[in-house]
């Protein structure tokens, strides 16, 4: 798979297909696998390219305490730029979502179009800092494994199955403990950036599992109104839409392709 250097920091993508490119921005604490069958699937229409995050995956390992959603932001479009990418349609699960919303304030001349799926564009509430701390510091005195259990009966639906429950825990214990904790501390510092939202002026779809109890319906309808873009709703999945029903979620993202 290809590797890139920007700014003295490598970055593992994955690429397929050709023309107009398709940026996919994984979610937390996992990598570019999540978008395997995205991948697969939409490349007879885009050029999709999916990195792993600084200090996730096979990209080079962070030293940043707090890996912020701008510094994501700024590393995707250096990336962008060193491989001579002008506008891309940008696509981000969870965490992803909050570095594409991060990316749409700093970079919206970047972009085509937007796809937030199982995310929200508010900020943290009093209690979820709170957890984000407390899950650090477990992190730090107990390494990945509980975090892992923990997470993987949240992110899926009941009906998720033994595989895709096993391919999480892959993603997550296979995540550096230093990068796990910068990012819960890099999440808990977002802002809200609903306003961001309301003031695109490109076709946006806010997509969303059925079952999601971390960004669930109402927070993905909140960003839909805000900025006047469609809303889809992903039957039987939770907040991994993408491996829970990938032909749902390709479906939704050619739909929202097709506007440009």
């Amino acid at each position: 798979m290809p590797r890139i250097t920007v700014d003295g920091h490598g970055f593992f993508y994955r690429e397929q297909g050709t023309g107009s490119v398709a940026l996919f921005v994984h979610g937390f604490p996992l990598d570019s696998t999540m978008w395997l069958e995205q991948i697969q699937m939409l490349s007879d229409v885009r050029r999709c390219i999916a990195p792993d995050l600084r200090g996730f995956g096979c990209s080079s390992p962070s030293t940043r305490p707090v890996l912020s959603m701008e510094d994501h932001a700024d590393d995707l479009a250096a990336l962008l730029d060193a491989l001579g990418v002008d506008q891309v349609d940008l696509v981000g699960l969870s965490m992803g979502g909050y570095i594409a919303l991060a990316f749409a304030e700093r970079h919206p001349g970047l972009l085509r179009t937007l796809a937030l799926v199982d995310t929200k564009s508010t900020e943290d509430a009093a209690d979820a800092k709170v957890g984000r701390d407390a899950a650090a510091e477990r992190v730090a005195a107990d390494g990945r494994s509980g975090l892992a259990t923990d997470m993987i009966g949240v992110l899926v639906a009941e009906s998720a199955s033994t595989w895709t429950r096993a391919r999480l825990r892959t993603m997550i214990e296979s995540t550096p403990a230093e990068s796990i904790v910068a990012a819960l501390m890099g999440m808990k510092d977002r802002p809200d950036r609903t306003a961001v939202l309301s003031n695109l002026a490109i076709p946006v779809a806010a997509i969303v599992g059925e079952h999601d109890v971390l960004s669930p319906i109402a927070e993905a309808d909140h960003m839909a109104v805000s900025a006047g873009g469609t809303l889809t709703i992903v039957p039987d999945a939770g907040h991994m839409s993408p491996i829970e029903d990938p032909v749902s979620v390709a479906d939704a993202l050619r739909s929202l392709w097709a506007e440009v």
